[in-house]
């Protein structure tokens, strides 16, 4: 079983950045796939990023491309997500989710994810 804990949450104006953290409990996090999805009231989980096992390939969903950053240190157990450039519209709850697989060629489905955070909320002001 695996944990994930989401942190670096907050308020934050248009235009301006947070970096989310997401530590893993377990030592088989660095064969896992890392991936970050995202609710807003109302609106379905929209997938954000997501990043292999190595760090060799990470995934961006449109509407965030350009401005987020995925990376993780193995090391840690630590996947983070840098978010620069922020708009109102990226305000959602952000969840960290991890697949057991090295690489899964589905990683932008919720679906193929095992394990999930509980989330940490982002809120952009205009």
């Amino acid at each position: 079983q695996v944990q994930l804990v989401e942190s670096g949450g907050g308020l934050v104006q248009a235009g301006g950045s947070l970096r989310l953290s997401c530590a893993a409990s377990g030592r088989t996090f660095s064969t896992y796939t890392m991936g970050w999805f995202r609710q807003a009231p109302g609106k379905e989980r929209e997938f954000v990023a997501a990043i292999s096992w190595s760090g060799g390939r990470t995934y961006y969903g449109d509407s965030v491309k350009g401005r987020f950053t995925i990376s993780r240190e193995n090391a840690k157990n630590t996947v983070y997500l840098q978010m620069n450039s922020l708009k109102p519209e990226d305000t959602a709850m952000y969840y960290c989710a991890a697949d057991r697989a090295y690489f899964n060629a589905y990683y932008y489905k919720e679906n193929e994810y095992d394990y999930w955070g509980q989330g940490t909320q982002v809120t952009v002001s205009s």
